[in-house]
């Protein structure tokens, strides 16, 4: 068992690493040629240039020269607390501040109840002494006599941690009241607030029925005209173009390696750039770059085109789903939130995600094999869990080394040694943990996939819920229950089975030396390393140096990433079970909570404002799963406090907490009924507002326009931008071969024709899924004019940038 000294030697590396982080931080982000590594999202709204190119020096392009910069590593702690909330709502959107009020709310919940139980408990449970009496039959450490083991059984000072306990949870749903309250009311506003948007008017139909002789397309027009007639707008089917996506991911290498033969032969143009046709360049005939890649590129073109007309004339490759978009939002909301057939399972409707929101893959996913995949997920998210314990409980016994000395005497000689002994018990326990769950949330991610929801949130959310519960098993159940059995292995051995109850009794707070390790190394130093983004700024400058071609490589390099939900919401869910159960039972371990919501919000509020780049908006859909989990929380320790009182033999005061569970269900119920609809549907009477206002204010607004192309497959946004080649003279050819090439980026949003109306098809009644990630998908489109390499050429990608060189 960890004493104090081994949690002092922790915490002063921890804080020491932490320090050491910030310091690095401090250094690295004021250097110019890191400036897009931590300050991407500034360069993705186009307010921040690079200062690479206001420092004429040379050495002032790479390094900060002004001295006095160095010493103000912590200026970025102020700098972060200044954009107010609404601020960053405009700024990041409403799920990067609802995310942050979740740190708010530890810090509201924890704050005043940790100076209550440190000023109440801790005397009481210090005054007691029993583990004085029981040291020689338990492990135990000093952090141990500060906790409710120490109390004798039968003492009438159990009614002080109960009343901690009621007032604990009274607290803490009033906070959780309040919170849910203040952030269904944000949502509301940010979804009137908002302009119009293809989702407010869009449902996604699902399992749309086979009718013989007509094809998807025409069951859903013919459905939806009919059952829908006052308020249907148009639709979009779902077409499964697999071949078609590998040809766009094909080509986008072709196109940025012809961006940079031209750009190359732009800064020398007497200097003909060459490659070789073999294998990565390294053999084969040397031919002209830019022919070369040209002609590749008009045969992928060609072979594009004959795929874009496969797809969409195959019935086989057209799939049972559609986008079905409405005048109205009060029209979508209806369709959304009923039945549509006599039969449930057909013609199945929900509300659409935002178009960046949407994982297309699965799509293509039958309907009948929805519930067999959940299923076999399920089954394979117990036996993870399950198949966890193993290494789980492994860690767990190196945070006792006394207890495994008296089990495997032979480690003696090792244990023995103070500094390994504290280097052992206070860091390896929780970092090695860390360890074991770092590679899980991807894991679940993919198990999540498998699923076959249809939204990237929808994914993330179902993942961070798997993630939880293998937290709640493993870190936290697990902790106790196999740290338990194997600490007091000796005392189950020795001692009669009468006593066996009094013994875990005592033993389950002792726990809390190996969570105050986990939340040091998970909270303080990684917390800390978050920020320093070591990992993005080495594959920043290594792509620099072997893949950045052209500026819009550069821009894909930067790799602003995103909060990660479905790792750091079941992180952040686990320091409210640790700190609420922990409160009556040991609340030395609040501090440490504390610390560690403090620090992580102000982590998380600079890399909000500077950094991240979401990938979607929920309008803070993940909320509801927070509430509960808390309130899940609270009845584990009410619970938990009940069996350490009887294994205590409190009789008198146990019953009191009987009615605790109770209340805590009934007001979990109440806000359930009272808040989450506003989460999972959009209200009527919202939709008819914002209609009857946007008619008011736009009265010849023609929605049919604005929906046509809304849920067009981002591999088909690709070809928006076609290629204009301008017929320039001889004489501005020269001039532009002199002249040092421009870059000029412009931010636009505009609705041209799709690919689909190309072919000579409706873009409105079609769309297309494919097997790899749209945000991956980049092409353009070019042509050469009379005169030889002279090139003018858009390139459009997913951030909805154009870049034109010249």
């Amino acid at each position: 068992m960890a004493t104090l000294q081994d949690i002092g030697v922790s915490a002063l590396i921890n804080l020491f690493g932490a320090f050491l982080f910030l310091i690095a931080f401090a250094v690295l982000r004021i250097q110019p040629i890191n400036d897009r590594v931590y300050f991407p999202k500034w360069y993705l709204t186009g307010e921040r240039n690079s200062p690479r190119r206001s420092d004429r020096t040379l050495v002032g392009k790479f390094v900060n020269l002004n001295y006095k910069t160095y010493f103000t590593f912590l200026n970025w702690m102020p700098q972060a607390m200044k954009m107010s909330e609404s601020e960053i709502i405009r700024h990041a959107g409403l799920d990067s501040a609802i995310f942050l009020r979740i740190y708010t709310l530890g810090l509201k919940i924890f704050a005043p109840v940790m100076v209550l139980a440190l000023v109440v408990l801790v005397p009481v449970n210090v005054s007691s002494g029993t583990l004085f009496f029981l040291k020689k039959e338990l492990v135990v450490s000093n952090i141990d006599k500060l906790s409710i083991s120490n109390v004798q059984p039968k003492s009438s000072k159990f009614f002080f941690h109960i009343a901690v306990e009621y007032i604990f949870t009274f607290w803490a749903c009033f906070m959780l009241y309040r919170e849910y309250n203040n952030v269904a009311i944000m949502r509301l506003q940010y979804l009137a607030s908002q302009r119009r948007r293809p989702e407010q008017f869009t449902v996604v139909v699902r399992n749309v029925p086979d009718m013989p002789g007509h094809s998807v397309p025409d069951t859903v027009d013919q459905f939806f005209k009919t059952n829908h007639p006052e308020h249907y707008l148009c639709h979009q089917a779902v077409y499964n173009a697999n071949t078609y996506a590998k040809l766009v991911k094909q080509r986008a290498k072709l196109q940025r390696w012809f961006d940079y033969y031209v750009l190359k032969h732009q800064r020398n143009p007497h200097k003909q750039p060459t490659c070789r046709t073999g294998f990565l360049g390294l053999w084969g005939k040397r031919v002209d770059s830019i022919e070369y890649y040209k002609q590749q590129i008009k045969e992928f073109d060609h072979n594009m085109s004959l795929e874009r007309q496969k797809v969409l004339k195959d019935s086989k490759l057209m799939l049972p789903v559609a986008f079905v978009s409405f005048d109205s939002r009060w029209g979508a909301a209806v369709c959304a939130q009923t039945q549509q057939s006599k039969n449930p399972t057909l013609w199945l409707t929900s509300s659409a995600p935002e178009p960046r929101d949407i994982y297309w893959q699965n799509l293509a996913i039958p309907f009948i094999s929805l519930t067999i995949r959940k299923l076999v997920i399920g089954v394979s998210v117990f036996a993870l869990v399950f198949f966890y314990m193993i290494p789980i409980a492994f860690v767990q016994s190196l945070a006792n080394l006394e207890g495994l000395d008296r089990v495997a005497p032979f480690l003696r000689p090792v244990t023995r040694l103070d500094f390994i002994k504290s280097f052992l018990q206070g860091f390896l326990p929780g970092l090695a943990l860390k360890i074991f769950l770092w590679i899980l949330p991807t894991v679940l991610l993919i198990m999540s996939k498998i699923e076959g929801y249809i939204a990237l949130s929808t994914l993330e959310r179902r993942a961070a819920a798997k993630y939880y519960y293998f937290m709640l098993v493993n870190v936290f159940l697990g902790s106790i229950i196999a740290g338990t059995a194997f600490e007091q292995l000796h005392s189950f051995l020795h001692q009669s089975p009468s006593q066996i109850p009094r013994t875990i009794g005592v033993s389950i707070p002792m726990k809390a030396t190996f969570f105050i390790t986990y939340i040091m190394v998970d909270g303080w130093a990684g917390i800390a390393g978050e920020i320093l983004r070591l990992k993005p700024l080495v594959i920043f400058h290594l792509k620099n140096m072997f893949i950045v071609k052209t500026e819009e490589d550069r821009v894909r390099a930067m790799d602003p990433g995103f909060v990660d939900f479905k790792e750091t919401i079941p992180s952040l869910q686990l320091y409210f079970l640790l700190g609420i159960v922990y409160t009556a039972v040991t609340p030395i371990l609040l501090p440490f909570i504390l610390i560690f919501f403090a620090f992580a919000y102000l982590v998380y509020r600079h890399q909000i404002i500077n950094v991240y780049n979401q990938q979607y908006e929920s309008c803070g859909a993940f909320w509801p799963h927070v509430h509960g989990r808390i309130i899940a929380s609270l009845l584990i320790s009410q619970l938990l406090l009940m069996g350490l009182l009887a294994s205590k033999k409190a009789a008198d005061s146990t019953p009191l907490l009987i009615i605790l569970p109770i209340l805590t269900l009934s007001f979990h119920k109440y806000c359930k009924h009272r808040f989450e609809p506003a989460f999972r549907q959009y209200p009527l009477e919202e939709a008819m507002a914002k209609d009857k206002l946007e008619k008011e204010t736009e009265p010849e607004l023609n929605m049919k326009a604005d929906l046509a192309d809304a849920y067009l497959h981002p591999i088909f946004h690709s070809f928006e931008k076609e290629v204009e080649l301008s017929s320039s003279s001889s004489s501005e050819k020269e001039t532009h071969q002199e002249e040092t090439p421009e870059v000029r980026v412009d931010k636009h949003e505009t609705q041209s024709s799709s690919p689909v109306t190309e072919l000579g098809t409706s873009s409105h009644h079609h769309h297309v899924y494919n097997s790899t990630s749209p945000s991956s998908h980049y092409a353009s489109a070019y042509e050469q004019s009379s005169s030889q390499y002279e090139y003018h050429y858009n390139t459009h990608q997913y951030e909805e940038h154009e870049y034109r060189y010249n």
